[in-house]
């Protein structure tokens, strides 16, 4: 499914994460580590948002060469997601949307799901780093992604909406065929869940536990 080789990612000559071959099947899978160690520059690698040394294919597409076709693919909710003020929520989504493919009654049935319905209509500037949380991880389920990776996504929203992302992952992974790397530096609380692998992100590398 994904596939790794010879991943290297630096910031001014200091080596954040390296990885030689690292090849992650389907199902859901989990990367823990501590803040700092990599895994937000590993998942925004693989998003095609950030650029780096190496190869990495998922479903074999280059995510740097078959950039369209990879994107409407692979999805990713950030763990500290950063959006314009001035723009509300409701025209960031929209705009996703489209870039997603994705049905407008998909994009309406997660708003209120989520509860994001009852304020997207504001700027984003007047949003707690909660309510903007859920729109990162309402961007994530939209479209048909066949990898969804969402980066520390219990962190500041109410146990309410943590039930309903842990369904929303079981739902999609159960029913639709999607896949999902997980990051967070704590313990999950979803027990539930059928993790297939957990990896550890330290010393600058990844290693399957």
């Amino acid at each position: 499914m994904l596939s790794i080789k010879n991943f290297l990612k630096s910031y001014n000559n200091h080596k954040i994460l390296e990885v030689q071959d690292l090849q992650i099947p389907e199902g859901i899978h989990w990367f823990k580590g501590i803040n700092g160690s990599g895994k937000s520059t590993l998942f925004r690698s693989i998003a095609g948002i950030l650029p780096y040394q190496g190869q990495i294919l998922f479903n074999n597409l280059d995510c740097r060469k078959d950039v369209v076709a990879y994107r409407l693919l692979v999805n990713l909710s950030e763990a500290e997601p950063l959006y314009p003020d001035y723009l509300s929520a409701y025209d960031l989504l929209k705009f996703i949307t489209e870039a997603k493919k994705a049905p407008v009654d998909q994009l309406n049935t997660l708003a209120e799901s989520l509860g994001v319905n009852k304020y997207w209509k504001s700027p984003i500037g007047t949003y707690s780093s909660g309510m903007q949380k859920k729109i990162s991880l309402l961007s994530a389920f939209l479209g048909t992604p066949k990898l969804i990776m969402l980066d520390e996504p219990l962190i500041t929203i109410d146990d309410r909406s943590v039930q309903i992302v842990y369904e929303l992952v079981k739902d999609y992974y159960e029913n639709r065929g999607v896949s999902f790397l997980l990051s967070s530096h704590q313990d999950f609380r979803f027990e539930k869940l059928a993790i297939k692998n957990m990896y550890l992100v330290q010393n600058q590398a990844v290693t399957q536990q």
